[in-house]
């Protein structure tokens, strides 16, 4: 550990061929698989239309190396900083999954315990464990798919949320499938597992997070905000969304016309940076740094915030979210393989998205936070920033769509984490 921080020994700026003005934390030190990074990350950004974009990068056998890319705000020359905070998005389910199992170690639940034990009038509640809401298996609806909820969200940016409110929306709606049947992404899941956290623990979330997660870690940059505060902490970018909530319930993809305009800049996406996301608490609400993300997701994946029996439980419990295509991507007790190697979460809100990654073989982290929801293709920015850096780790083996499919993603690899 001691040996890659001493590639953190500086700050400095510079501008690339393309015209990207980047900032690094050792410029004059840096290792050498940066120099194959720095134009990878900064074509990919222009082509996608990211307007800016911090990238950590932590191997104790390659050296550390962290960068920001691009402006924080469209069409302007301020320069993306590495202390920039970020709304992180879903990477918050696994913060709330973390608590959960925190509490099962503590004996105040079971994994297998039934949801309505504690929350009473879930469809399927005395069918539905704990760890299928985790896993993302209990079969409930997304509240985000709602059209009339995309449509207050588009409508009333500011309203506050309760979690009352979300899972009303959701139990109107049938369930999709029985308990334990397969694996669909569902935010209703971690607003369940929210109200779990606070009902045990007698305290809001926020103060689970920071007592049980941000404090141990020492994640000084991270908070779980209150329902009624939209504010993300200085210094933060501005951040961007193509689409509305209503255009992009089926797909973050544009139209093929609207594409071509945004690519060519004629067609600008909206600015979300002040919104209220109390519509995503527990299940994504959290704000963080890059940094910080890579603390945290080395401690998720490696050990540090669970005994050793339950780290292994967890990491156990991720399965295949394709049973066609086990090596694509799984999902286990609110944690992501991506691929092969790389195991964590990713997160996307409207303006952001961020990844989160490591490697329990080699010890690699990799974190992308960028101030773009999805591109005008429809993927996640953050995923096609993390595509185009893989094969510097692990050849020309880890391609695009393989090694980085997210499992909260459809068919056409448009990340939905937000929903």
């Amino acid at each position: 550990m001691a040996a890659g921080l001493l590639f953190v020994t500086g700050c400095g700026t510079s501008t690339d061929s393309t015209g990207t003005s980047t900032q690094s934390t050792s410029p004059g030190a840096e290792p050498a698989y940066a120099a194959a990074l720095r134009p990878v990350i900064t074509t990919l950004m222009k082509d996608n239309v990211i307007p800016g974009a911090v990238v950590v990068v932590k191997s104790p056998k390659q050296g550390n190396w962290t960068a920001a890319f691009g402006t924080r705000t469209i069409d302007s020359n301020e320069p993306m900083t590495v202390d920039d905070y970020f709304r992180v998005g879903s990477n918050t389910k696994t913060m709330t999954s973390t608590v959960i199992l925190q509490l099962a170690q503590d004996g105040k639940l079971s994994l297998d315990d039934p949801i309505d034990k504690y929350w009473p009038g879930v469809p399927n509640g005395d069918r539905i464990t704990i760890a299928q809401l985790n896993e993302m298996r209990s079969g409930l609806y997304s509240y985000t798919f709602d059209p009339q909820f995309n449509a207050a969200l588009d409508n009333e940016p500011q309203k506050v949320w309760t979690p009352e409110e979300l899972l009303a929306i959701a139990f109107a709606h049938p369930v999709n499938f029985q308990p334990g049947e397969k694996f669909e992404y569902s935010n209703t899941n971690f607003i369940l597992l929210g109200l779990v956290i606070e009902k045990l623990t007698k305290t809001t979330a926020a103060e689970s997070f920071q007592k049980r997660i941000f404090e141990p870690l020492s994640l000084k940059h991270t908070s779980l905000p209150a329902a009624t505060d939209s504010s993300i902490p200085n210094p933060h970018p501005q951040g961007y969304a193509f689409g509305t909530n209503v255009s992009t319930i089926d797909t973050y993809a544009l139209p093929p016309a609207e594409q071509a305009e945004a690519f060519a800049g004629t067609l600008k996406p909206s600015n979300q940076t002040n919104i209220n996301v109390s519509w995503a608490w527990t299940a994504g609400g959290a704000i963080s740094t890059a940094d910080d993300m890579a603390t945290y997701v080395k401690a998720l994946v490696g050990g540090g915030l669970l005994d050793a029996k339950m780290q292994k439980t967890r990491v156990d419990s991720i399965q295949p979210i394709d049973p066609a295509n086990p090596e694509q991507a799984g999902y286990g007790l609110g944690i992501v393989r991506f691929g092969t190697h790389l195991i964590g979460h990713d997160g996307q809100l409207p303006g952001f998205m961020t990844f989160m990654g490591h490697d329990p073989a080699s010890d690699l982290t990799i974190v992308v936070t960028t101030n773009l929801a999805a591109v005008p293709s429809g993927e996640g920015s953050a995923l096609v920033l993390v595509k185009g850096m893989l094969p510097t780790f692990y050849g020309a083996d880890a391609l695009p769509g393989k090694a980085t499919t997210s499992p909260t993603s459809s068919s056409t690899e448009t990340t939905t984490t937000g929903r």
